[in-house]
Protein backbone atom coordinates (compact mmCIF):
# COMPACT_ATOMS: atom_id res chain seq x y z
CA UNK A 1 0.00 0.00 0.00
CA UNK A 2 1.28 3.51 -1.11
CA UNK A 3 2.58 6.14 1.81
CA UNK A 4 4.19 8.87 2.10
CA UNK A 5 8.21 8.36 1.53
CA UNK A 6 10.53 10.07 3.60
CA UNK A 7 11.13 12.48 1.00
CA UNK A 8 7.50 13.33 0.94
CA UNK A 9 7.60 13.70 4.56
CA UNK A 10 10.51 15.89 4.80
CA UNK A 11 9.32 18.38 2.12
CA UNK A 12 5.93 18.25 4.30
CA UNK A 13 7.50 19.54 6.96
CA UNK A 14 9.47 22.36 5.15
CA UNK A 15 5.95 23.12 3.62
CA UNK A 16 4.20 23.50 7.11
CA UNK A 17 7.04 25.93 7.99
CA UNK A 18 6.64 27.95 5.31
CA UNK A 19 2.83 28.30 5.75
CA UNK A 20 3.01 29.28 9.50
CA UNK A 21 5.36 31.93 8.62
CA UNK A 22 4.13 33.12 5.39
CA UNK A 23 0.60 32.55 5.03
CA UNK A 24 -1.25 31.96 8.33
CA UNK A 25 -0.44 35.57 9.41
CA UNK A 26 -2.17 37.29 6.27
CA UNK A 27 -5.17 35.03 5.98
CA UNK A 28 -7.41 37.88 7.16
CA UNK A 29 -6.19 39.96 4.48
CA UNK A 30 -6.41 36.64 1.91
CA UNK A 31 -10.05 36.28 3.29
CA UNK A 32 -11.31 40.12 2.77
CA UNK A 33 -9.34 39.99 -0.79
CA UNK A 34 -7.38 43.17 0.59
CA UNK A 35 -4.27 40.84 -0.41
CA UNK A 36 -4.33 38.79 -3.81
CA UNK A 37 -2.59 35.74 -3.54
CA UNK A 38 -0.46 36.21 -6.16
CA UNK A 39 3.14 37.03 -4.34
CA UNK A 40 2.73 34.75 -2.04
CA UNK A 41 2.50 31.81 -3.85
CA UNK A 42 5.44 33.58 -6.02
CA UNK A 43 7.14 33.58 -2.85
CA UNK A 44 6.17 29.77 -2.31
CA UNK A 45 8.08 28.77 -5.06
CA UNK A 46 10.77 31.08 -5.04
CA UNK A 47 11.56 29.50 -1.76
CA UNK A 48 11.53 25.38 -2.65
CA UNK A 49 13.28 26.53 -6.01
CA UNK A 50 9.95 25.41 -7.96
CA UNK A 51 10.26 28.19 -10.19
CA UNK A 52 13.77 26.78 -11.12
CA UNK A 53 12.80 23.06 -11.41
CA UNK A 54 9.54 24.35 -13.45
CA UNK A 55 11.83 26.30 -16.08
CA UNK A 56 14.59 23.51 -16.49
CA UNK A 57 11.78 21.28 -17.05
CA UNK A 58 9.96 23.11 -19.36
CA UNK A 59 13.30 23.94 -21.36
CA UNK A 60 13.92 20.29 -21.46
CA UNK A 61 10.71 19.48 -22.85
CA UNK A 62 10.46 22.23 -25.68
CA UNK A 63 13.86 21.07 -26.57
CA UNK A 64 12.56 17.48 -27.00
CA UNK A 65 9.87 18.99 -29.40
CA UNK A 66 12.35 20.36 -31.55
CA UNK A 67 14.16 17.45 -31.79
CA UNK A 68 17.16 18.82 -29.89
CA UNK A 69 19.26 16.83 -27.80
CA UNK A 70 18.92 16.76 -23.75
CA UNK A 71 22.12 16.08 -21.12
CA UNK A 72 18.99 13.69 -19.12
CA UNK A 73 16.15 11.46 -20.32
CA UNK A 74 12.60 11.42 -18.94
CA UNK A 75 9.56 13.01 -20.00
CA UNK A 76 10.77 16.95 -18.79
CA UNK A 77 7.91 16.61 -16.25
CA UNK A 78 9.13 17.61 -12.96
CA UNK A 79 5.81 16.05 -10.79
CA UNK A 80 5.46 19.44 -9.50
CA UNK A 81 2.72 20.33 -11.47
CA UNK A 82 0.68 16.70 -12.25
CA UNK A 83 -2.07 16.88 -9.91
CA UNK A 84 -1.81 13.24 -9.04
CA UNK A 85 1.49 13.25 -8.11
CA UNK A 86 3.06 13.49 -4.06
CA UNK A 87 4.38 16.86 -4.74
CA UNK A 88 1.52 18.67 -5.55
CA UNK A 89 -0.70 16.90 -3.37
CA UNK A 90 0.89 17.71 -0.48
CA UNK A 91 1.30 21.14 -2.02
CA UNK A 92 -2.24 21.31 -2.58
CA UNK A 93 -3.42 19.46 0.89
CA UNK A 94 -1.70 21.25 3.39
CA UNK A 95 -1.99 24.98 1.72
CA UNK A 96 -6.50 23.87 1.30
CA UNK A 97 -6.86 23.47 5.37
CA UNK A 98 -5.12 27.17 5.36
CA UNK A 99 -6.49 28.94 2.37
CA UNK A 100 -8.87 26.66 -0.36
CA UNK A 101 -8.72 29.91 -2.07
CA UNK A 102 -4.53 30.40 -2.85
CA UNK A 103 -4.55 26.76 -3.80
CA UNK A 104 -7.62 27.38 -6.48
CA UNK A 105 -5.59 30.05 -7.84
CA UNK A 106 -2.31 28.22 -8.26
CA UNK A 107 -4.16 24.87 -9.62
CA UNK A 108 -6.19 26.93 -12.18
CA UNK A 109 -3.05 28.61 -13.59
CA UNK A 110 -0.44 25.74 -13.21
CA UNK A 111 -3.27 23.03 -13.66
CA UNK A 112 -5.58 24.39 -16.19
CA UNK A 113 -4.23 26.80 -18.43
CA UNK A 114 -0.64 25.73 -17.90
CA UNK A 115 -1.88 22.15 -18.23
CA UNK A 116 -4.43 22.61 -21.42
CA UNK A 117 -1.14 24.46 -23.85
CA UNK A 118 1.02 21.99 -22.38
CA UNK A 119 -1.13 18.88 -23.85
CA UNK A 120 -2.70 20.84 -27.03
CA UNK A 121 -1.14 23.78 -27.96
CA UNK A 122 2.00 23.98 -31.00
CA UNK A 123 5.60 24.54 -30.04
CA UNK A 124 5.47 28.03 -30.89
CA UNK A 125 3.00 28.68 -28.69
CA UNK A 126 4.27 26.18 -25.69
CA UNK A 127 7.50 28.69 -26.35
CA UNK A 128 4.97 31.77 -26.23
CA UNK A 129 3.30 31.62 -23.19
CA UNK A 130 4.78 28.87 -20.78
CA UNK A 131 7.44 30.10 -19.86
CA UNK A 132 5.88 32.73 -17.98
CA UNK A 133 3.15 30.58 -16.95
CA UNK A 134 5.21 27.73 -15.50
CA UNK A 135 7.29 29.96 -12.96
CA UNK A 136 4.06 31.97 -11.77
CA UNK A 137 5.90 34.96 -12.99
CA UNK A 138 1.92 35.43 -14.91
CA UNK A 139 -1.27 34.28 -14.05
CA UNK A 140 -3.53 32.14 -16.18
CA UNK A 141 -6.84 31.42 -15.85
CA UNK A 142 -9.16 29.12 -17.98
CA UNK A 143 -12.83 30.05 -19.17
CA UNK A 144 -15.59 27.71 -19.83
CA UNK A 145 -18.87 28.98 -17.56
CA UNK A 146 -21.18 31.05 -19.08
CA UNK A 147 -24.02 32.79 -16.68
CA UNK A 148 -26.86 30.93 -18.69
CA UNK A 149 -24.62 27.26 -19.19
CA UNK A 150 -23.88 26.57 -15.72
CA UNK A 151 -23.18 22.51 -15.75
CA UNK A 152 -24.40 22.16 -19.54
CA UNK A 153 -20.87 24.15 -20.62
CA UNK A 154 -20.81 23.34 -24.14
CA UNK A 155 -24.76 22.77 -25.21
CA UNK A 156 -25.53 25.87 -23.54
CA UNK A 157 -22.57 27.99 -24.61
CA UNK A 158 -23.10 31.26 -25.99
CA UNK A 159 -19.57 32.92 -26.91
CA UNK A 160 -18.61 32.83 -30.06
CA UNK A 161 -16.44 33.09 -32.58
CA UNK A 162 -16.74 34.22 -36.61
CA UNK A 163 -14.06 34.29 -39.05
CA UNK A 164 -12.33 37.29 -40.35
CA UNK A 165 -9.90 36.74 -42.91
CA UNK A 166 -7.45 34.24 -41.57
CA UNK A 167 -8.39 35.90 -37.71
CA UNK A 168 -11.48 35.24 -35.56
CA UNK A 169 -13.79 37.85 -33.78
CA UNK A 170 -14.91 36.57 -30.39
CA UNK A 171 -17.86 37.74 -28.84
CA UNK A 172 -19.42 36.66 -25.48
CA UNK A 173 -19.20 36.15 -21.60
CA UNK A 174 -17.83 33.69 -19.40
CA UNK A 175 -18.63 33.64 -15.03
CA UNK A 176 -17.15 32.00 -12.02
CA UNK A 177 -13.02 32.58 -13.56
CA UNK A 178 -11.11 31.88 -10.85
CA UNK A 179 -8.19 34.55 -11.49
CA UNK A 180 -10.38 36.17 -14.32
CA UNK A 181 -9.99 40.03 -12.67
CA UNK A 182 -5.59 39.71 -12.43
CA UNK A 183 -5.16 36.97 -15.24
CA UNK A 184 -2.48 37.55 -17.54
CA UNK A 185 -3.01 34.81 -19.82
CA UNK A 186 -6.56 33.49 -20.86
CA UNK A 187 -8.13 29.98 -22.11
CA UNK A 188 -11.60 30.68 -23.73
CA UNK A 189 -14.29 28.18 -25.15
CA UNK A 190 -16.11 29.50 -27.61
CA UNK A 191 -18.02 27.84 -30.53
CA UNK A 192 -17.45 28.38 -34.27
CA UNK A 193 -20.64 30.08 -35.79
CA UNK A 194 -19.86 29.62 -39.68
CA UNK A 195 -23.49 30.70 -40.94
CA UNK A 196 -24.41 27.23 -41.14
CA UNK A 197 -28.19 27.32 -40.01
CA UNK A 198 -28.41 23.59 -41.06
CA UNK A 199 -26.46 22.79 -37.45
CA UNK A 200 -28.28 23.46 -34.15
CA UNK A 201 -26.23 25.82 -31.97
CA UNK A 202 -26.15 23.36 -29.40
CA UNK A 203 -24.12 21.23 -31.70
CA UNK A 204 -21.71 23.33 -33.02
CA UNK A 205 -17.67 22.74 -33.09
CA UNK A 206 -16.00 24.15 -29.85
CA UNK A 207 -12.80 25.64 -30.07
CA UNK A 208 -9.97 27.37 -27.56
CA UNK A 209 -7.94 30.55 -27.86
CA UNK A 210 -5.33 31.67 -25.63
CA UNK A 211 -5.97 35.54 -25.09
CA UNK A 212 -3.75 38.30 -23.24
CA UNK A 213 -4.39 40.41 -20.77
CA UNK A 214 -5.43 43.95 -22.51
CA UNK A 215 -6.09 42.73 -25.26
CA UNK A 216 -8.56 45.28 -26.95
CA UNK A 217 -12.28 44.15 -26.45
CA UNK A 218 -11.16 41.85 -23.53
CA UNK A 219 -12.91 43.31 -20.16
CA UNK A 220 -12.32 41.69 -16.82
CA UNK A 221 -14.45 42.64 -13.80
CA UNK A 222 -13.98 43.29 -10.56
CA UNK A 223 -13.41 40.38 -7.88
CA UNK A 224 -16.84 38.49 -6.69
CA UNK A 225 -17.69 39.16 -3.12
CA UNK A 226 -18.28 35.30 -2.22
CA UNK A 227 -19.50 32.64 0.48
CA UNK A 228 -16.08 31.32 0.67
CA UNK A 229 -12.56 31.12 -0.70
CA UNK A 230 -12.26 34.09 -0.76
CA UNK A 231 -8.65 34.50 -1.18
CA UNK A 232 -9.00 33.53 -4.77
CA UNK A 233 -10.71 36.37 -7.24
CA UNK A 234 -13.02 35.01 -9.35
CA UNK A 235 -14.75 37.49 -12.00
CA UNK A 236 -16.44 37.66 -15.18
CA UNK A 237 -14.81 38.24 -18.49
CA UNK A 238 -16.88 39.97 -21.42
CA UNK A 239 -15.92 39.91 -25.26
CA UNK A 240 -16.91 42.80 -27.35
CA UNK A 241 -15.35 42.13 -30.92
CA UNK A 242 -12.15 40.74 -29.98
CA UNK A 243 -9.87 40.36 -32.62
CA UNK A 244 -7.95 37.01 -32.56
CA UNK A 245 -5.19 36.12 -35.00
CA UNK A 246 -4.65 31.84 -35.81
CA UNK A 247 -1.19 31.75 -33.77
CA UNK A 248 -3.67 32.12 -30.46
CA UNK A 249 -6.27 29.26 -31.95
CA UNK A 250 -4.98 26.13 -29.19
CA UNK A 251 -3.49 23.81 -32.09
CA UNK A 252 -3.90 26.53 -34.78
CA UNK A 253 -5.88 24.07 -36.45
CA UNK A 254 -9.76 23.77 -36.30
CA UNK A 255 -9.81 20.32 -37.86
CA UNK A 256 -10.28 18.00 -34.58
CA UNK A 257 -6.98 16.19 -32.69
CA UNK A 258 -5.03 18.83 -30.69
CA UNK A 259 -7.77 22.34 -31.27
CA UNK A 260 -10.67 20.06 -30.30
CA UNK A 261 -12.19 22.39 -27.34
CA UNK A 262 -14.70 18.98 -26.16
CA UNK A 263 -11.68 16.61 -25.79
CA UNK A 264 -9.36 19.34 -24.35
CA UNK A 265 -11.77 20.77 -21.91
CA UNK A 266 -13.24 17.19 -20.92
CA UNK A 267 -9.37 16.22 -19.85
CA UNK A 268 -9.35 19.31 -17.51
CA UNK A 269 -12.11 17.94 -15.92
CA UNK A 270 -10.81 14.68 -14.89
CA UNK A 271 -7.35 16.29 -13.55
CA UNK A 272 -9.39 19.43 -11.77
CA UNK A 273 -11.89 16.55 -10.37
CA UNK A 274 -9.00 14.37 -9.14
CA UNK A 275 -7.26 17.71 -7.44
CA UNK A 276 -10.82 18.42 -5.28
CA UNK A 277 -9.84 15.15 -3.41
CA UNK A 278 -6.29 16.63 -2.32
CA UNK A 279 -8.10 19.88 -1.33
CA UNK A 280 -10.94 17.90 0.19
CA UNK A 281 -7.72 16.09 2.54
CA UNK A 282 -6.52 19.36 3.37
CA UNK A 283 -9.76 20.66 4.59
CA UNK A 284 -10.30 17.21 6.64
CA UNK A 285 -6.63 17.04 8.04
CA UNK A 286 -7.15 20.76 9.25
CA UNK A 287 -10.58 20.42 10.85
CA UNK A 288 -9.45 16.91 12.57
CA UNK A 289 -5.86 18.76 14.01
CA UNK A 290 -7.88 21.81 15.52
CA UNK A 291 -11.23 19.46 17.06
CA UNK A 292 -8.79 16.89 18.76
CA UNK A 293 -6.63 20.14 20.11
CA UNK A 294 -10.04 21.65 21.12
CA UNK A 295 -11.66 18.63 22.37
CA UNK A 296 -8.36 18.06 24.82
CA UNK A 297 -8.33 21.61 25.64
CA UNK A 298 -12.13 22.75 26.49
CA UNK A 299 -13.40 21.54 29.91
CA UNK A 300 -17.02 21.31 30.47
CA UNK A 301 -18.55 20.33 33.99
CA UNK A 302 -14.91 19.75 35.35
CA UNK A 303 -13.47 17.65 32.63
CA UNK A 304 -12.28 17.89 28.98
CA UNK A 305 -14.68 17.06 26.50
CA UNK A 306 -12.48 14.62 24.71
CA UNK A 307 -13.56 12.35 27.50
CA UNK A 308 -17.19 12.48 26.53
CA UNK A 309 -18.80 9.82 24.23
CA UNK A 310 -20.36 12.20 21.79
CA UNK A 311 -17.41 14.44 21.16
CA UNK A 312 -15.43 10.83 21.09
CA UNK A 313 -18.04 10.12 17.61
CA UNK A 314 -17.48 13.17 15.93
CA UNK A 315 -14.00 12.75 16.47
CA UNK A 316 -14.01 8.77 15.30
CA UNK A 317 -15.95 9.84 11.97
CA UNK A 318 -13.61 12.43 11.14
CA UNK A 319 -10.77 9.92 11.60
CA UNK A 320 -13.11 8.12 9.05
CA UNK A 321 -13.32 10.47 6.37
CA UNK A 322 -9.63 11.14 6.62
CA UNK A 323 -8.90 7.51 5.95
CA UNK A 324 -11.19 7.13 3.05
CA UNK A 325 -10.28 10.29 1.20
CA UNK A 326 -6.52 9.53 1.68
CA UNK A 327 -6.27 6.54 0.62
CA UNK A 328 -8.39 7.50 -2.81
CA UNK A 329 -5.60 10.09 -3.18
CA UNK A 330 -2.90 7.55 -2.63
CA UNK A 331 -4.79 5.45 -5.48
CA UNK A 332 -4.56 8.21 -7.73
CA UNK A 333 -0.91 8.91 -6.86
CA UNK A 334 0.09 5.16 -7.65
CA UNK A 335 -2.13 5.07 -11.60
CA UNK A 336 -0.79 7.64 -12.20
CA UNK A 337 2.79 6.68 -11.28
CA UNK A 338 1.93 3.44 -13.30
CA UNK A 339 0.50 5.26 -16.40
CA UNK A 340 -2.74 3.67 -14.87
CA UNK A 341 -4.56 7.04 -16.02
CA UNK A 342 -7.78 8.00 -13.76
CA UNK A 343 -11.18 7.98 -16.04
CA UNK A 344 -13.32 11.21 -15.81
CA UNK A 345 -15.79 8.47 -14.21
CA UNK A 346 -13.77 7.91 -11.72
CA UNK A 347 -12.47 11.14 -10.99
CA UNK A 348 -16.25 11.95 -10.23
CA UNK A 349 -16.61 9.41 -7.71
CA UNK A 350 -13.49 10.90 -6.11
CA UNK A 351 -14.94 14.05 -6.62
CA UNK A 352 -18.27 13.55 -5.16
CA UNK A 353 -17.09 11.89 -2.52
CA UNK A 354 -14.36 13.73 -0.76
CA UNK A 355 -16.21 17.03 -1.21
CA UNK A 356 -19.51 15.13 0.38
CA UNK A 357 -16.96 14.35 3.51
CA UNK A 358 -15.02 17.68 3.86
CA UNK A 359 -18.20 19.47 3.81
CA UNK A 360 -19.87 16.82 6.69
CA UNK A 361 -16.57 17.03 8.76
CA UNK A 362 -15.90 20.91 8.90
CA UNK A 363 -19.95 21.07 9.65
CA UNK A 364 -18.94 18.75 12.61
CA UNK A 365 -16.16 20.74 13.73
CA UNK A 366 -18.14 23.79 13.97
CA UNK A 367 -20.55 21.82 16.17
CA UNK A 368 -17.69 20.52 18.19
CA UNK A 369 -16.52 24.01 18.91
CA UNK A 370 -19.77 25.17 19.70
CA UNK A 371 -20.16 28.79 19.88
CA UNK A 372 -16.91 29.19 19.37
CA UNK A 373 -16.78 27.61 16.10
CA UNK A 374 -19.52 30.02 14.67
CA UNK A 375 -16.68 33.09 15.14
CA UNK A 376 -14.27 33.63 12.48
CA UNK A 377 -11.27 33.44 15.18
CA UNK A 378 -11.31 30.04 15.40
CA UNK A 379 -10.89 28.93 11.72
CA UNK A 380 -13.16 26.38 11.63
CA UNK A 381 -16.16 28.47 10.53
CA UNK A 382 -13.52 29.45 7.65
CA UNK A 383 -13.26 25.48 6.61
CA UNK A 384 -17.06 24.97 6.89
CA UNK A 385 -17.13 28.04 4.34
CA UNK A 386 -14.13 26.97 1.57
CA UNK A 387 -15.37 23.13 2.30
CA UNK A 388 -18.88 23.78 0.93
CA UNK A 389 -17.68 25.15 -2.58
CA UNK A 390 -16.03 22.31 -3.36
CA UNK A 391 -19.37 20.45 -3.67
CA UNK A 392 -19.83 23.26 -6.78
CA UNK A 393 -16.31 23.67 -8.04
CA UNK A 394 -15.45 22.13 -10.72
CA UNK A 395 -18.53 21.07 -11.68
CA UNK A 396 -21.78 20.46 -9.04
CA UNK A 397 -21.92 17.09 -7.47
CA UNK A 398 -24.95 16.30 -9.31
CA UNK A 399 -23.69 16.40 -12.47
CA UNK A 400 -20.83 13.72 -10.88
CA UNK A 401 -23.51 11.55 -10.63
CA UNK A 402 -24.36 11.54 -14.16
CA UNK A 403 -20.46 10.94 -15.47
CA UNK A 404 -20.32 8.22 -13.25
CA UNK A 405 -23.83 6.49 -14.24
CA UNK A 406 -22.39 7.30 -18.01
CA UNK A 407 -19.33 5.16 -16.90
CA UNK A 408 -20.83 2.26 -15.51
CA UNK A 409 -23.84 2.25 -18.24
CA UNK A 410 -21.04 2.26 -20.98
Amino acid sequence: MYQWSDTDLMFREALRGFIDKEVRPHVDRLETGELPPFDIIRKLFSTFGLDELARESLGKSLARERGESTEQGGSGDSGVFKGAGSTAVLLNSELAGVSLGLVASMGVSLGLTVGTIRSRGTLAQKERWLPGLVTFEKVGAWAITEPDSGSDAFGGMKSYVRRDGDDYILNGQKTFITNGPYADVVIVYAKLDDGDTSIDRRDRKVLAFILDKGMEGLTQSPPFKKMGMNSSPTGELFFDNVRITPDRLLGESEDGGKSDGKSSAKDSFAAERIGIASLALGVINECHRLCVDYAKSRKLWGREIAQFQLIQLKLAEMEIARINVQNMVFNAIERTAAGDPVTLAEASAMKLYSSRAATEVAMEAVQLFGGNGYMAEYRVEQLARDAKSLMIYAGSNEIQVTHIAKGLLA
